[in-house]
């Protein structure tokens, strides 16, 4: 029997272990791991540099500054009002995204997955969320700060993801009812939090 084609979407809080639980997930479940490497993705689509994706990722408000200091007034017929909008990048990424559900089954974490595949029958949303204090230790740790700044960090780069989402998705970024699921993995852990969620998709879809 051929192995049954699914897309499992991750959205996550900073500090979550969302990226951690997405790889557990593609590995349980063989699938292929896009998180960073969609922006590879839709470079390759669209031609222009990784660097564009990278400055612009889950946030909005970068070509709006970037174009603002940098370059002159352009005309309605110019690459830039043409091919270099925020949101004709956010086309080509959602165009990547669209193109490697339909190659393999996938996991996405982020960058509106689970709005891009809205309409296929074969995608489970999930959102991995985690107590402030939890968030604040990981943050800690990785970046090396202390906790005020930690604090800080998290609210800042949410408040971006957060903006981006609700704009393109006209939805609520880490609201229950955008998601098929949504668990604290600072309960249980990340192995059994991915345990967890694993079992739900299992039986979303008959496994």
């Amino acid at each position: 029997m051929d192995k049954k084609h699914i897309i499992i979407n991750v959205g996550r809080q900073l500090g979550s272990g969302g990226h951690d639980i997405g790889r557990m997930l593609a590995l349980d479940f063989g699938c292929k791991y896009y998180d960073r490497e969609l922006l590879n993705l839709a470079a390759k689509e669209s031609g222009f540099s990784e660097k564009f994706f990278e400055q612009n990722d889950e946030q909005r408000g970068f070509l709006r500054s970037l174009f603002h200091l940098h370059t002159p007034p352009v005309g309605d017929n110019s690459l830039y009002a043409n091919k270099f909008s925020q949101e004709n990048l956010f086309k080509f990424q959602s165009d990547a995204i669209l193109k490697a559900a339909e190659a393999d089954s996938c996991v996405f974490v982020g960058r509106c997955a689970d709005y891009i595949l809205r309409e296929r029958k074969d995608v489970v949303n999930v959102f991995i969320t985690a107590s402030m204090d939890h968030r604040i230790e990981q943050i800690m740790n990785k970046q090396k700060i202390d906790r005020a700044a930690a604090r800080k960090y998290i609210e800042q780069r949410e408040s971006q993801r957060a903006a981006y989402y609700n704009y393109y998705t006209g939805k609520k970024w880490g609201h229950a009812s955008s998601y098929d699921l949504c668990v604290d993995s600072s309960i249980l852990g990340l192995q059994a939090t991915e345990q967890f969620v694993a079992d739900f998709i299992r039986k979303r879809f008959g496994l």
